[in-house]
């Protein structure tokens, strides 16, 4: 059915809303004020024409824009966009009935994105495309040109064909290439190969990859985790520190939104005297953390930790690092393993970290909290924790690291 339809704002996933005849109507690709026609069936509408477009609108950047699923806001104007996502972390913690200084939202650049998942599918010649899955559709998008990612990556699309190309030894492989740019170049994890009934990959099959891996000057190939090629350490630097990645592992998505988030969390932990970071991964703030105090560093992931504790030999003039593998989410750090710090920095994954909260509520030497998070909603429920458990939001920074989408990272500071 085509209707028209005024649109009052823009929702959480950065789709227009309108109210239709039954309720909320859901536009893609649409933004406050504009009146629009579009096609409603079941679920989102499509937009047939924008009859009266906002003065916010802008040319898209990127040729790729409407039809690729990874940017839903590039026709977005800065100040208005930057806006709205500020506005998604105040909404979040009104839910939670929380006030505080919410700063202007902190912009990064375009071609800034280090780290991308590339889909490949074989043409009907044989031949491979990269790209993008479509708005809500397993199709893909082919892509020669992406304004988000990290210019090494976009130069090096054809070539990573080739590496995908190498993997597609069973026709149920749908391979996704998993590109992190490093300082030593790039490391590529791949997953989604279907595996034969003797097991991996053939010996030709790998000898292939490797061959196409080499002739991409990729710094490491590996294949859901296991190595077949690394020609140099991927490794990236935090603080002082030269730390080797391990395959797959995670790293913050834009260098210079981790510079945002590294300098508001030392700024916070300035004056501590032993400062516990949770969630650490490798050592993104561990490393700018122990230039002030020394610091007790835990993660679930074991492969992390260790490239968190080969990096300690790189970096000199730290105050000290105690690393440990620990599942924070089943054995969250009591205030016994936590005696002795007064600061404690948390990165938890988009579930957030509610046992690990309760858990700094009791520990009463943690005079200062550092939450960094990738969810508002989840970061609300454990900030309502510690506020009822005696700490006060001083300040929250959002910081647009996932530019044109509509994820929000933050950074929101405690005081008990």
């Amino acid at each position: 059915m085509t209707m028209r339809l005024n649109i009052e704002r823009v929702a959480g996933q950065g789709d227009g809303v309108a109210r239709g005849p039954d309720g909320p109507v859901f536009v893609p690709l649409t933004l406050p004020g504009e009146i629009v026609e579009a096609e409603v069936a079941d679920g989102p509408g499509e937009v047939v024409e924008v009859i009266r477009p906002s003065a916010e609108r802008v040319v898209p950047p990127c040729p790729h824009f409407g039809d690729c699923g990874g940017c839903a806001l590039q026709h977005w104007a800065d100040g208005p966009y930057l806006d709205w996502k500020r506005a998604q972390v105040v909404h979040a913690l009104g839910r939670e009935g929380l006030e505080t200084e919410v700063a202007p939202t902190a912009a990064t650049p375009p071609a800034s994105r280090r780290r991308v998942a590339l889909h490949a599918r074989r043409r009907p010649d044989g031949s491979v495309a990269l790209g993008f899955k479509a708005r809500r559709s397993w199709r893909l998008v082919e892509i020669g040109i992406c304004v988000i990612a990290d210019p090494r990556i976009v130069a090096a699309l054809p070539a990573l064909a080739d590496v995908a190309g190498a993997v597609f030894e069973h026709p149920k492989s749908a391979p996704t290439l998993h590109v992190t740019a490093t300082e030593a170049g790039l490391d590529v994890d791949v997953t989604g190969v279907e595996r034969r009934t003797g097991g991996g990959l053939s010996g030709d099959a790998r000898a292939r990859a490797i061959a196409a891996a080499t002739q991409a000057d990729v710094a490491r190939l590996s294949l859901a985790g296991e190595v077949l090629v690394a020609r140099r350490p991927p490794t990236v630097t935090f603080g002082r520190a030269q730390v080797a990645l391990p395959p797959g592992g995670f790293l913050q998505a834009s260098p210079e939104a981790e510079r945002i988030m590294v300098a508001e969390v030392t700024a916070a932990a300035k004056g501590a005297k032993a400062i516990a970071d949770l969630f650490c991964g490798a050592g993104t703030f561990t490393f700018p953390l122990a230039e002030i105090a020394p610091v007790l560093a835990a993660d679930a992931g074991a492969e992390a930790v260790a490239a968190l504790n080969a990096g300690r030999r790189t970096a000199t003039g730290l105050k000290g690092i105690e690393a440990q593998a620990r599942d924070l989410f089943r054995r969250p750090l009591s205030p016994f393993d936590l005696k002795g710090c007064d600061v404690a920095v948390l990165d938890p994954p988009r579930a957030g970290a509610i046992e690990q909260t309760r858990q700094l509520v009791d520990a009463r030497k943690i005079e200062r909290v550092v939450y960094v998070s990738c969810n508002p909603t989840t970061f609300a429920r454990d900030a309502a924790m510690l506020s009822a458990g005696g700490f006060r939001l001083e300040r929250v920074l959002p910081v647009d690291q996932f530019l044109w989408s509509g994820h929000v990272e933050l950074v929101g500071t405690f005081s008990r």
